[in-house]
């Protein structure tokens, strides 16, 4: 009996051990065989260029030789130095002002406007076989459209009047040498006319040039710099027109031309302290003339017209001012009065610079504007050239108006 019990545990166990192999079989069997690493072959290396920092390769160690191993180059020889061509100069060439003598009798032809209304005018009224009470109403009309104002075309007309009567018969040349005679003695003869800039005990001479916007202050400074410059004046220039763009690089081209050195500061800053510097700068060089283009300024604003007159306030610390000229546009006319009259009274003028004479100007106004300030006129402008300025001469400026 237990032989019996013995076999059958022996039977299951065998039983069992058979089941367990043939489940692990199947298994085996299901399972996916294990997968392995892709191999992966790296292409043959290529020549790279030298890595810096972490993608540098290790040194490689070089061999090395002592001092006396290392053979010397040989002596080269020194190149050759090339020296470089100058650069050109950018700055302009000095020019050299034609001389301002007789340069108003030169510019006579571009007064032919005015000569047309005014001179050419009167002659052919004053030719009429008879002058009756209507053609001296047109001879004053004709006086009156030419801007020389009523009080001094009163005047003239009646020493017209009176000449013509004691000449009795007029031919051409006699009526001619008449007119003439009776504008320049109209005008005045006998004015100084020329502009203070001679260098004294104080230092240089000192010149304002004031006048409102667009008349052309800061283009008739540079020329009358150029008239200086003419007549053997050392000229510095005071760009104290701070408020216009440009206008002190206007000025500056305007002294390059001539050597005049130009005296600036920033746009916007004072004009006082850059015309008081400008004086000291002429002190300082030696020079003959100082010429401070103020800013343009309406004659209606206080505040600006107030600072017109600090301006020559300050300046006057280096010593006297010896000329304030006051710019005029030729072609506003009456206005124009208007305009000096204002600035007369912030600022003593000394002379008046008649511009755009040579345009549609009326060349009565000479007349009427001396009348006006009691300054004489002391510079017309009659173009756009650079020596386009000329002193003021009466007897030349009458001679232009009337004709040969």
């Amino acid at each position: 009996m237990e032989y019996v019990i013995l076999a059958v545990v022996i039977a299951v166990v065998a039983i069992a051990a058979i089941a367990g192999l043939v489940v692990s079989g199947r298994r085996r069997q299901q399972l996916p065989p294990k997968s392995q690493a892709p191999v992966i072959t790296a292409p043959k290396p290529t020549p790279q260029e030298p890595q810096v920092g972490e993608e540098a390769a290790p040194p490689t160690e070089a061999p090395r030789r002592t001092v006396e191993e290392v053979e010397l180059p040989a002596e080269a020889e020194a190149p050759e130095v090339v020296e470089a061509p100058e650069a050109a100069e950018t700055a302009p060439a000095i020019e050299v002002p034609e001389p301002t003598a007789g340069r108003l009798v030169r510019l006579r032809s571009r007064l032919s406007r005015s000569q047309n209304s005014l001179g050419k005018g009167l002659l052919s009224l004053l030719s009429r076989e008879h002058l009756d009470e209507d053609t001296w109403e047109e001879i004053e009309e004709t006086l009156l459209t030419a801007d020389v104002g009523v009080a001094p075309t009163q005047e003239l007309v009646e020493r017209l009047r009176t000449r013509v009567k004691v000449l009795g018969t007029r031919t051409p040349d006699e009526l001619r040498a008449l007119l003439r005679e009776e504008l320049v003695e109209l005008i005045g003869k006998d004015s100084d006319r020329g502009v203070r800039s001679t260098k004294h005990e104080e230092g240089p001479a000192v010149v304002l040039v004031v006048g409102v916007n667009g008349v052309g202050k800061t283009t008739t400074t540079g020329k009358l710099a150029r008239v200086l410059v003419a007549d053997g004046r050392k000229v510095v220039l005071g760009a104290a027109d701070t408020f216009r763009a440009a206008a002190a690089d206007q000025l500056q081209t305007w002294g390059e031309r001539v050597g005049a050195r130009t005296v600036r500061g920033p746009e916007g800053g004072d004009p006082a302290s850059i015309a008081f510097d400008a004086v000291k700068e002429g002190i300082a060089e030696g020079a003959d003339t100082v010429l401070v283009d103020t800013a343009g300024r309406l004659h209606t604003k206080t505040g600006l017209m107030d600072e017109l007159g600090k301006v020559k306030r300050v300046v006057e610390k280096h010593g006297p001012v010896d000329e304030v000229l006051l710019v005029l546009d030729a072609t506003t006319g009456q206005n124009g009065l208007i305009q000096a009259r204002v600035f007369a009274e912030v600022v003593d003028i000394t002379g008046i610079v008649l511009t755009k004479l040579d345009g549609t100007a009326k060349g009565g106004i000479v007349v009427a504007v001396q009348r006006e300030l009691g300054v004489p006129v002391k510079l017309i402008g009659l173009g756009e050239g650079a020596d386009d300025l000329a002193p003021f001469e009466p007897g030349a400026f009458v001679d232009a108006l009337i004709g040969d």
